[in-house]
């Protein structure tokens, strides 16, 4: 379907943001490694230019998306009739995580800014009208084959909270790209579809999935954070990549062989070539591009590319 995959391992910090590619010729794929990812506009804009000669999907580790309970309270017919209002008019605080309780609205739905006194998860709950807080968690989201559900979109505190990251990504990368017109998975369609009419497509991923979908999932007492760990994956990686005809090159071979190295980075580098091996999965079609296709949420809530 695609000629070109691209996934980026997304952070607020520019430092922790990496990306690992996959061009596909006559004898498969071929994979090579993260790479540090330049300033956003750039990126965007190297990606519009490949998406001149090639049919590109770019892959991001943050939601894109929101829970249908929320969908449902703003007004607006679905996520991207939504996606393009925000930060203009009525919604122009959108982007700005609110401060205290009292400042959390529909329309401004993140919270909070920092750990102070009034900080809970409830003051979230009602201050978005909700009636509990798995009401803030998409289905896509909800705990399912040994992967713990995920933190809710517009919680902002604590070290797997993924709200900033979706702030800045759909400011600064999702409004961008479609407005210039990039099309999104799979609120336009599905991979299939999108690849026959569309140059350049973004879809949201998840590399903790990707483990188990290139066998190389990690065992109770393991990390991704420590590169002894990630070394033990190579092996399983590799034979995985060799029956699906992938081809790394001597980059990716020496950082899959390293672990990725002993800096604080390794993880990121893992993350963002393991979700592109995700992506070859389901564009391969040896990954469903979705488990279920429920139509309750669906034009809101999106998709975990893969879960």
């Amino acid at each position: 379907m695609f000629d070109l995959l691209i996934h980026a391992d997304w952070s607020v910090n520019a430092r922790k943001r990496w990306a690992a590619t996959a061009r596909r010729d006559d004898a498969g794929w071929v994979v090579d490694g993260p790479t540090e990812l330049p300033d956003v506009p750039s990126f965007l804009e190297q990606s519009f230019d490949q998406a001149k000669t090639h049919r590109v999907l770019l892959g991001f580790d943050f939601p894109i998306g929101v829970p249908q309970a929320y969908g449902t309270k703003t007004g607006f017919q679905n996520f991207t009739e939504m996606l393009a209002t925000l930060g203009n008019g009525e919604w122009h605080t959108f982007f700005d995580v609110a401060d205290a309780p009292g400042d959390i609205s529909i329309r401004r739905p993140f919270f909070p800014r920092s750990p102070t006194k009034g900080v809970s998860r409830t003051a979230l709950v009602e201050g978005l009208g909700m009636d509990d807080y798995a009401d803030l968690l998409r289905i896509c989201e909800q705990p399912a084959d040994n992967l713990r559900a995920a933190c809710a979109l517009f919680w902002t505190l604590g070290g797997n909270q993924v709200g900033k990251g979706a702030l800045a990504g759909w400011r600064d990368v999702i409004l961008p790209a479609v407005r210039r017109g990039a099309s999104l998975w799979p609120f336009d369609g599905t991979l299939a579809q999108l690849s026959e009419r569309s140059r350049l497509v973004l879809a949201e991923t998840y590399p903790a999935a990707a483990y188990r979908m290139v066998d190389a999932p990690f065992a109770s007492g393991e990390s991704k954070r420590r590169q002894c760990d990630r070394k033990r994956k190579t092996s399983a990686i590799t034979n995985w990549a060799d029956r699906h005809r992938l081809r790394f090159t001597k980059l990716a071979q020496s950082q899959l062989a390293d672990g990725f190295g002993s800096h604080a980075t390794g993880e990121d580098r893992y993350d963002a070539l393991l979700g592109l091996l995700g992506m070859i999965a389901v564009t391969g079609g040896h990954q469903p591009e979705r488990s279920i296709w429920p139509e309750t949420g669906s034009a809101w809530e999106g998709w975990i590319l893969g879960r």
